[in-house]
């Protein structure tokens, strides 16, 4: 993340968890709202989101779930709100960076979604939101392949029960609670991976949308590092996996052994059967099959 990324993101997280403390002791001193708590993601890895859902895009026309999801590329689904005052800013900056140091375009080798939780804003505020951060991003040609999408209280409950993303309107400071979330899906709809938090190195990025394209896309290197990299949830990043690892180096050690061998038993059958050749020639024996021999 830039300088002046982290800088600004620093400060509206700074100043919104001043201004939250602020409020908290003025309400429960000590202690956290009830509103607050009890927040989780509850995964449903592998499972399939509901694709009939509909809602309206940027340009305020009426679209399903689904359209999204043509089984080609992967799609990166986030739930967020425009009005937010800081988390979803923070949140959308941070994938906002990752995402630009990523080789891959979104509208080209993946798809974007940010559903509002707020059934109160419209595709007007929506596509002011997408202006932002299609700017921010500075990529004219992924318009077609970021989206942010509005609708009923009924559809956007319903799509974050099946993520398992929880989220509170909080009526004393007319915000929502919510953890920061992004669910990473398979081109046909189901969920692949989450990934938490507000900052999202491109590596990371760019293997969660190798494992969610399900070999679509990516290189055979990716697939390779995938095999020894696992995604860890507690690190937000992929460790090795020290199983796999072993196999990739038994199986290279085997490939030196072979090439370092094969030659010195070519060779050694070669001089044999010249051998035997040669004998035969002197004694006029019968020759192995495949063995050459001229005789006078």
């Amino acid at each position: 993340m830039s300088p002046v990324l982290q800088f600004a993101n620093a400060a509206i997280l700074l100043i919104a968890l001043t201004a939250t403390s602020q409020q908290l002791r003025a309400e429960v001193p000590g202690e956290d709202p009830q509103e607050l708590r009890d927040l989780t993601i509850i995964e449903h890895p592998n499972d399939l989101l509901p694709l009939d859902l509909t809602f309206r895009d940027d340009a305020g026309e009426t679209v399903r779930l689904g359209d999204y999801f043509q089984g080609k590329n992967p799609v990166i689904l986030s739930m967020n709100y425009s009005n937010c005052p800081m988390l979803c800013q923070v949140q959308l900056n941070g994938l906002v960076d990752g995402l630009d140091r990523v080789i891959w375009t979104a509208g080209q080798e993946y798809q974007v979604i940010s559903v509002s939780i707020d059934p109160t804003e419209t595709p007007e505020k929506a596509l002011q939101t997408k202006e932002k951060y299609l700017d921010l991003y500075g990529r004219p040609e992924s318009a077609d392949g970021w989206h942010f999408l509005t609708g009923d209280q009924a559809s956007i409950q319903k799509l974050a029960d099946a993520i398992g993303f929880q989220f509170r309107y909080v009526p004393e400071r007319n915000e929502y609670a919510h953890p920061a979330l992004l669910t990473l899906c398979t081109p046909d709809g189901r969920i692949s991976r989450y990934m938490y938090g507000v900052e999202f190195p491109p590596q990371t990025l760019r293997l969660s949308l190798v494992e969610a394209s399900e070999g679509k896309i990516g290189t055979t290197t990716d697939r390779f590092l995938l095999f020894c990299f696992h995604y860890d949830p507690s690190t937000g990043a992929y460790g090795p996996v020290a199983m796999n690892i072993m196999k990739v180096g038994g199986a290279t050690m085997l490939a030196a052994l072979l090439m370092y061998l094969a030659p010195f038993w070519l060779a050694s059958s070669w001089f044999r059967r010249r051998r035997q050749a040669k004998e035969a020639r002197k004694a006029n024996w019968p020759v192995e099959e495949n063995v050459s021999v001229t005789t006078r």
